[in-house]
């Protein structure tokens, strides 16, 4: 028994964990440094058990999966350093939330972040929706003077359920295609999953955590609490107009979105196909994320007091702090990577088969052991919807239900192996344990939700 477990991946899950908490929370190391050494750790496990893993397949795979990560990431959360300094710097983030605050009272101010989050999160990838909100959540708390727990877990609830439920965005168009899952209906049904999950994790459960943790206002994202604190009290007279301060927003949600419209409509007409490698460019997320930065640097160009040269510095600062969130947030992934190359989520997957669970749990069971084990929801998911795919016609319901407990089970438990838990951290200036109990819970209570609600209406409903 004991040799079965220490040639198994859970070996190796076990001594990943047991390192990052000794690093990260015991031995308070800096981030990138202690995911580093887990992940080095990892890969050395992998050596003596993996076939086909080399001893130097312990650095080169780190490197390679860092910098995978960083060709994903990089330039957009650099940009959008200088999106959330530009906007906060200019006073932008206040005038967004005084709007919001005028239209819904200041007492719904999260209902306001809450709902902007989860539509800008289906046509926009969570972590880009995550960038341009999170300003705002900051902008919130300076101007409220508290509730900043709360802002941070609407504007995640919103971003994290459309992620994971409604198509288009990539998560749940992939498993919809790989279980010939019906793109329309499974809109539908993402929206009713969607919904009442982002109201238990963002409202309720915001509201719930909200009254028992004060998250303060830190620096970060190169601005400091005073100068937030200074353009909360700004006369609205002195602030950019509301157009021009959703500017950014509009443009990177736009752009990105005109690729996601060109997708749907791919092969629907010639104009479409002629078009496509010009959206192509426009709607990358990198180069979204660059024009979007570029207004906002504009904006708090024509709206400061600064020198050209000040000016510069001041988005140079920002540039560097979005450098070390790059590089914590890759290293995350990097770490992820490393123990899903253990083989890790298949033995654990392959391991509840045959268990008689009913078939949308087994599901959400399978999604979400993989997604605790190996951090990535989208690889957690894909991996659930490959196993789950030749069973699709013993189902007593619709396929799209389906598409939902994979989605729920994938969304579960983001703790320090995903790169999405580094990248809440480091953006939203939180501590770990913050970011355990806003964050990860958050995520735990969406993906329990979800799985309830697709049991409760698919029973009522089926579909089938």
């Amino acid at each position: 028994m004991v040799i079965e477990f220490a040639q198994s991946p859970l070996l190796t899950f076990v001594i990943g964990l047991a390192l990052v908490v000794l690093l990260l929370v015991v031995l308070d190391l800096p981030a990138f440094v202690g995911l580093a050494i887990a992940a080095f750790a990892v890969g050395l496990v992998n050596a003596a058990f993996v076939p086909d893993f080399a001893l130097a397949d312990a650095a080169t795979r780190t490197a390679s999966a860092f910098g995978n990560g960083m060709a994903g990431i990089g330039i957009p959360i650099l940009m959008a350093a200088i999106i959330g300094k530009s906007m906060l710097e200019s006073g932008s983030a206040q005038r967004i939330v005084r709007t919001f605050q005028s239209l819904v009272g200041k007492g719904n101010s999260d209902i306001a972040l809450w709902g902007s989050s989860t539509v800008l999160a289906i046509p926009v990838f969570f972590d880009s929706v995550f960038y341009l909100m999170a300003p705002l959540a900051r902008s919130m708390r300076a101007r409220m003077g508290d509730n900043y727990a709360l802002y941070l877990v609407v504007v995640g609830a919103g971003a994290a359920t459309a992620h994971v439920f409604i198509p288009p965005t990539p998560g749940p168009l992939a498993v919809a295609s790989e279980i010939g899952a019906d793109i329309g209906t499974t809109m539908l049904i993402g929206v009713t999953v969607a919904v009442p999950s982002a109201t238990m994790g963002g409202l309720v459960y915001g509201r719930w955590i909200n009254r028992r943790i004060d998250i303060p206002l830190r620096d970060a994202m190169g601005t400091t609490t005073d100068e937030l604190q200074e353009r909360a009290q700004r006369d609205v007279s002195s602030l950019p107009s509301f157009l021009e301060s959703t500017a950014p927003i509009i443009i990177a949600v736009a752009l990105v979105g005109s690729l996601t419209v060109v997708n749907a409509l791919q092969g629907v007409t010639p104009v479409v196909e002629q078009v496509r490698p010009f959206v192509a460019f426009i709607g990358d997320k990198n180069v979204a994320l660059t024009v979007a930065a570029l207004a906002a640097a504009y904006t708090y160009y024509r709206w400061s007091d600064l020198s050209r040269s000040d000016w510069e510095d001041e988005l140079t600062e920002a540039l560097k702090s979005g450098g070390n969130i790059a590089a914590i947030t890759s290293m995350g992934g990097a770490f992820g990577a490393l123990l899903a190359a253990s083989g890790i989520g298949s033995y654990l997957a392959n391991g509840l088969e045959g268990f008689g669970i009913p078939l949308l749990v087994t599901a959400w069971l399978i999604a979400a052991i993989v997604r605790i084990a190996q951090g990535s929801a989208t690889a957690a998911m894909l991996t659930a919807a490959g196993i789950m795919a030749p069973l699709t016609g013993q189902l007593p319901v619709h396929t799209a239900y389906l598409v939902m407990v994979i989605g729920a089970g994938g969304n579960i438990c983001s703790w320090y192996n995903d790169s999405g838990f580094w990248l809440v951290k480091e953006i939203g200036g939180l501590t770990q344990m913050e970011t355990l109990k806003t964050w990860t819970a958050l995520t735990t209570i969406i993906s329990v939700t979800g799985l309830v609600v697709v049991l409760v209406v698919s029973s009522v409903l089926p579909l089938a």
